[in-house]
């Protein structure tokens, strides 16, 4: 096994904003890309974003981080045009509810046995080219030991894929079989062209204890639904000892907590042909080939032989990917969104803000540009009362949504 150290990025880039020029057709547009173009796109009052996407439609769709909400509170919902408000989606009434619970906190009854109907913990959601948003329910709002509103043994972590076109449910792959006490199913890939999904299940959920030691990768196949968990406990998933820092940021001090976050950030290389992904806890970024990954006559020690390194990296939430395989990735504690080049391999800072508090999520949008809202993790109650005994909850609006034009395109919605 390869020595951890700390990372240290290659070079920083001062904060400037400024608004870009109006859009035109992507290569001939010669709006600044990076530090250049970045801009707050929305203010939102509602909450945190972890995930972002853009749907077939052109419309983006946000979903507020789980750290935020009561049961009956908005996962998932359209950014509307004024740019400070949201919409549930999918919409009220279309058979999809935005909890699995009642009002009063307990929970709805299953239907023929199954939570099919509802989400109930979601971090990760993609559109895909067929025009299904396809959302990835870790199903992990409450421990199944708590005493006042016990978790039904029905409730699975499950992936739901909505047709954006038919506004139907398209199809629900349960993931019962490849989930363990301490999941917590983050964010995943897309592989059309081999039928699959990758997700990454950074193992903090419950009896983790913090440490993320049961970290895996989980590819399910869209035809059959059926699903193999990968690479558990392999040092390339699994969390570096150090703790997550963060620096001074609006009017938070500098702190760190000592949670160990496994695999966290995945993207697929537009040809479909290399998955990288990332310890959220980790100084290092990795990749494998999508054929050796689907080879199921692979030991998980023979697949770990294949994973290459491929580039030093700091503490690192989203991860997505252009056509010319620049890498960006959402830096963690800090408020910056850096890019790993294909042909350095080596990080460096992209775009920064200092309102830009823990940039989560980050996609790609057919405009040309790149979106991330800031989640402002660090001033959250559980984030502030494991740093510090006194720590008290800060975050608060407006909770933005920032955009970024890209060095090359990327692909819509990944």
């Amino acid at each position: 096994m390869p020595t951890r150290k700390p990372f240290r990025f290659a070079a920083a880039i001062g904060f400037t904003l400024a608004m870009t020029a109006p859009f035109m057709a992507y290569g001939v547009d010669d709006s600044p890309a990076g530090q250049g173009s970045l801009e707050v796109y929305a203010e939102l009052t509602q909450s945190g974003i972890a995930a972002i996407s853009q749907m077939q439609s052109g419309q983006l769709i946000i979903g507020y981080h789980p750290f935020y909400l009561t049961p009956t509170s908005v996962q998932v919902a359209t950014l509307n045009s004024d740019r400070k408000s949201s919409t549930p989606y999918p919409p009220e009434g279309s058979g999809l509810l935005q909890s699995c619970r009642n009002p009063d906190g307990s929970f709805l009854p299953p239907v023929n046995g199954r939570y099919d109907f509802c989400i109930d913990w979601v971090l990760g959601f993609h559109a895909d080219a067929n025009g299904i948003l396809w959302i990835l329910d870790s199903a992990k709002s409450t421990d199944r030991s708590d005493p006042a509103h016990p978790r039904p043994s029905a409730l699975h972590a499950k992936y739901v894929g909505w047709d954006t076109k038919s506004n139907k449910l398209h199809k629900v792959i349960d993931l019962d079989a490849v989930t363990v006490p301490q999941s917590q199913h983050n964010d995943f890939a897309i592989d059309l062209k081999h039928g699959v999904l990758i997700d990454a299940d950074e193992a903090i959920g419950e009896d983790s204890n913090g440490v993320g030691n049961k970290a895996a990768l989980v590819v399910s196949d869209i035809a059959t639904g059926k699903s193999r968990r990968v690479l558990q406990g392999d040092r390339h998933v699994t969390p570096n000892a150090d703790p997550i820092r963060w620096t001074t940021q609006a009017g938070v001090p500098a702190a760190s907590w000592g949670l160990g976050v496994g695999v966290d950030g995945i993207a697929l290389d537009h040809k479909q042909e290399w998955l990288y992904f990332a310890p959220l806890s980790g100084y290092e970024m990795y990749r494998v080939r999508m054929s050796d990954l689907l080879d199921t006559a692979l030991s998980d020690a023979q697949l770990s032989a294949k994973v290459e390194f491929y580039a030093h990296k700091p503490y690192n939430g989203g991860l997505t990917i252009d056509a010319r395989n620049n890498l960006y990735l959402t830096e963690v504690g800090k408020h910056t969104i850096g890019i790993i080049p294909p042909d350095t391999r080596e990080y460096r800072r992209y775009v920064s803000d200092p309102k830009m508090i823990w940039p989560d999520g980050v996609t790609y949008a057919s405009n040309g540009f790149m979106y991330s809202g800031a989640a402002q993790l660090i001033q959250t109650g559980a984030f502030q009362s494991n740093a510090t005994p006194s720590g008290k909850a800060s975050n608060g609006p407006p909770y933005r949504v920032y955009r970024f034009r890209p060095e090359a395109p990327g692909t819509p919605g990944s």
